[in-house]
């Protein structure tokens, strides 16, 4: 019978905003051992029974009173939903975090820096998006950057994110079984990651109390349709996929975040050959 190891759980109280999420739930199974962890869910019984989770709905409910009842020490936003909706919970956030001195971690997106092709990004390059989804990330970030001390923020810009759990890994799947076209991009090079790296990755970041902008893909760069090819040879489905070929320029282009002034330990790195390693059990 293996040892029961026991967990001395640290004084902050964690509140992940969106927990019922892909990224959320990876957070969650990451950080309840160690932090008083609470997160919001918006649908589903598995998560009614939980004490530790509240029901959430981001158009109807005020975020602020839940605040208000968790009184969190630290809040993850992983919140997905309405754009205008999502602007709104996050200038309530920001108010209650200006208030409480709680610390705020901000998932954001390698897409605010979409409308820039030339080169991969760091943590200080200037944000630019010609995206909806990049110009909400951008408004977001902005609004902690302009209303909160720096200590008192993380932001943290991911690229794709892949995982056992992924709807991205599930969706080529479904195409190859249903004989479906796989979108590829010939001349996109991106960085990736994983939910449990990632999950690793910001667990150190709350643990180490670390501040600032954070770019948690992987260290080496591919073109999106090589990996997405190393994915479907990964799946060995024994069919043959069908590729959707998307031209979006006629030259290479990035869509890449790479840490230049915060980067964490060798070994919370990852690798695209790791990311595809990490993705085979589904």
């Amino acid at each position: 019978m293996p040892p029961i190891i026991a967990y001395k759980k640290s004084k902050d109280k964690v509140l992940i905003l969106g927990a019922s999420g892909f990224l959320g739930a990876a957070l969650y199974k990451e950080l309840y051992r160690y932090y008083d962890t609470y997160g919001t869910y918006h649908s589903g019984r598995i998560y009614s029974d939980n004490k530790h989770f509240y029901r959430y709905d981001l158009v109807e409910d005020d975020i602020f009173e839940l605040l208000k009842e968790i009184r969190p020490s630290v809040i993850i936003s992983s919140l997905r939903g309405p754009f205008p909706a999502q602007l709104e919970a996050h200038e309530l956030i920001v108010q209650y975090a200006a208030i409480s001195s709680c610390r705020l971690i901000f998932l954001s997106s390698a897409n605010v820096f979409d409308a820039f092709s030339h080169y991969p990004s760091y943590e200080n390059d200037k944000t630019l998006s010609e995206s909806i989804y990049g110009k909400l990330k951008i408004r977001i970030e902005t609004l902690l950057m302009r209303n909160l001390p720096e200590k008192q923020y993380a932001i943290v810009r991911l690229p794709m994110v892949f995982g056992v759990q992924s709807e991205r890994l599930r969706e080529i799947k479904n195409n190859i079984l249903l004989g479906e076209p796989i979108e590829v991009f010939p001349h996109l090079i991106i960085n990736t990651t994983t939910d449990s790296k990632f999950s690793q990755q910001l667990h150190y970041i709350i643990n180490r109390k670390l501040h600032g902008i954070f770019h948690l893909g992987s260290k080496d760069l591919i073109h999106h349709k090589e990996f997405i090819n190393d994915l479907v040879t990964m799946l060995d489905l024994n069919l043959k996929p069908v590729y959707k070929n998307v031209y979006t320029s006629n030259f290479d282009r990035y869509l890449a975040v790479l840490p230049r002034d915060n980067k964490l330990p060798k070994h919370l790195g990852i690798t695209n050959e790791e990311v595809v390693a990490g993705s085979q059990k589904l």
